[in-house]
């Protein structure tokens, strides 16, 4: 009885050491990648708010490269790049429905600021 606990201990002891020494951990070193936003201190103002008539002017105390207008569902409703950089600039739009838009300003500096602007039917 005693030879038979031992050689039982003594398998259940082999399979468990074989077993730790198929384990295998697999480390994988992912490249992380940091977004750091950071709060850019410019006055930009929009108006009119809410946009009728389908013109907004845009001021900035910097000077612009580039906006764009895009509806929530990403589609380009208005392109425009300066080749002078302007820090006040007339939007005219055409036929826009009402709605919220995005207002992307894109600095010198190469900065880019989002905007919301609402749109509304004219009365």
């Amino acid at each position: 009885m005693r030879l038979f606990l031992l050689l039982l201990t003594l398998l259940f002891y082999s399979i468990s050491l074989h077993s730790q020494s198929d384990t295998v951990s697999i480390v994988r070193n992912y490249p992380q990648k940091t977004f750091v936003r950071e709060t850019v201190s410019s006055n930009i103002s929009i108006y009119p708010v809410p946009v009728r008539e389908n013109s907004f002017t845009i001021r900035t105390d910097r000077d612009m490269i580039s906006v764009k207008v895009t509806n929530m569902i990403g589609q380009d409703i208005f392109r425009a790049q300066y080749t002078n950089p302007l820090s006040q600039t007339k939007v005219l739009l055409k036929k826009t429905t009402r709605g919220m838009y995005l207002v992307t300003i894109v600095f010198v500096d190469g900065t880019r600021i989002v905007k919301k602007i609402m749109i509304e039917n004219p009365e």
